[in-house]
């Protein structure tokens, strides 16, 4: 008798006597079925998850694609030189003196004479009403296009100014005939009026630069608010992150996992780095305005001060995963390399940190990711008040006042405005594409440099 035959005659040890190896008993069955429910298990649980994101993501894009695009006015403008330099002298400390009431009156001129020239009827609305289609941060633009270039005075230009948010709004759906009648702030013949601009083109929507260059804007003109100052501020906070933690955590790493000794006080500092990585981050922020701003005097809402308050809550996330990156590597380079004469720093430095280099820039740059979208420590500092003024230049421009986009954020989506509603959404969109690309660049870097053994 072969083994094979052996094999298919042999009772199994909990079959029945006679029962073969390839008939499925119940135990077995139960056995399938358990497995069976358990990837099933899995399967509904990564369909909810996937489900939940694929919503909060077509929320957030319905609800914030529109920012991009922005509602304008285009109509000719005459610069009149009786209004804007009476003395005619083209200096500007003397038109300086002309404020934004003066501006807005030319521009309110400027398209009332349009509107006469292309016969189109106000219907019952006033010259004032009708002048209010027009941005009111349209006029401060005016002024410093005219203070930086006083030969345009005397000229007629063709000007592309904001219209108002409720306009703009109307452009979108998000203001309608019916909302307009129970809204101070716009009338239902000023969205007829704005329908016949629109036909005759003078009114047209366009790509919204400005989203991303001007700074944020009072209530008064949420048309007019941009992330300027938040993208500034959250390149200088991410920059100084980088340049306080990156060193740091690899070198603290790098002592703690191949040279300090295993005693009690190393055991003590690396429970601590594993607490610190667990603490709200609200108490960093606490803890900043503690130390930083009321003790060290530093400037608030600066991004020198966020920085020194991220670092402190990322440093402990970037020694925990540098520190796993380099157990990742086999215990055996490290004897290699001792064995052919390395120094105990030449087989770290030449041998280990190179194949550990993958994990290490991966766990920096989701803890970077993660730095970039925390809000709460930033509250606390003073990041979330009204910045409109850019930052200076690196070095000094990280003590000015600046904000951050995921504070930016949340200043925006507490207002009641639903314009800046939306340009709460449009920031969570530049932010979620900030995120995706750091963490693409982490899984880059990871496969570039990536070693198998």
């Amino acid at each position: 008798m072969t083994d094979l035959a052996a094999l298919e005659t042999a009772p199994s040890p909990r079959a029945t006597p006679g029962q073969s190896i390839y008939v499925t008993s119940p135990e077995m069955k139960r056995r399938n079925a358990a497995e069976t429910r358990f990837r099933a298990y899995g399967l509904v649980a990564i369909a909810v998850s996937l489900t939940m994101l694929a919503i909060m993501l077509f929320t957030i894009l319905r609800d914030g694609s529109s920012t991009f695009f922005q509602a304008k006015l285009s109509f000719p403008v005459e610069l009149s030189e009786k209004v804007l330099d009476p003395k005619g002298n083209r200096d500007p400390a003397e038109m300086a003196k002309v404020t934004t009431i003066g501006y807005a009156k030319v521009l309110a001129s400027a398209l009332l004479a349009e509107l006469e020239r292309q016969g189109i009827d106000l219907g019952e609305l006033s010259d004032k009403e009708a002048a209010e289609l027009i941005s009111k941060d349209a006029p401060g633009g005016l002024r410093a296009m005219v203070l930086d270039n006083p030969a345009l005075i005397g000229t007629t230009i063709d000007a592309t100014v904001l219209a108002g948010g409720r306009i703009d709004g109307y452009l979108k759906g998000r203001v309608t005939m019916e909302s307009a009648q129970l809204d101070s702030n716009i009338s239902p013949e000023q969205l007829q009026l704005a329908d016949r601009l629109r036909t005759a083109g003078i009114l047209s929507s366009g790509w919204n630069w400005g989203f991303f260059t001007n700074p944020d804007a009072s209530d008064q003109r949420p048309e007019a608010a941009g992330l300027g100052v938040a993208l500034i501020g959250s390149a200088y906070l991410m920059a100084l992150v980088a340049l306080m933690c990156i060193p740091v955590g690899v070198a603290a790493s790098i002592y703690l996992e191949e040279f300090a000794p295993k005693n009690r006080w190393t055991d003590a500092i690396e429970v601590n780095i594993s607490n610190l990585a667990a603490v709200p981050s609200i108490v960093f922020g606490i803890l900043g305005l503690a130390i930083f701003i009321n003790f060290a005097g530093f400037p608030q809402s600066s991004s020198f001060v966020g920085a020194l308050v991220i670092s402190l809550m990322t440093l402990p996330t970037i020694i925990i995963a540098t520190r796993a990156a380099i157990c990742a590597v086999p215990p055996s380079i490290r004897d290699a390399a001792l064995g052919v004469g390395a120094s105990k720093m030449q087989t770290v430095f030449h041998n280990v940190l190179p194949l550990a280099m993958p994990g290490i820039l991966t766990g920096t740059i989701l803890g970077l990711a993660t730095a970039l979208g925390e809000t709460a420590p930033l509250l606390l500092i003073g990041m979330v008040a009204f910045v409109d003024n850019y930052p200076g230049l690196p070095l000094e421009g990280v003590l000015d006042p600046a904000t951050a986009l995921p504070v930016q954020v949340y200043s925006w989506a507490s207002r009641s405005d639903p314009a800046f509603i939306e340009r709460s959404n449009g920031a969570i969109i530049v932010l979620l594409v900030f995120l995706v690309v750091m963490n693409v660049a982490a899984i880059w870097l990871r496969r570039r440099f990536e070693r198998r053994w």
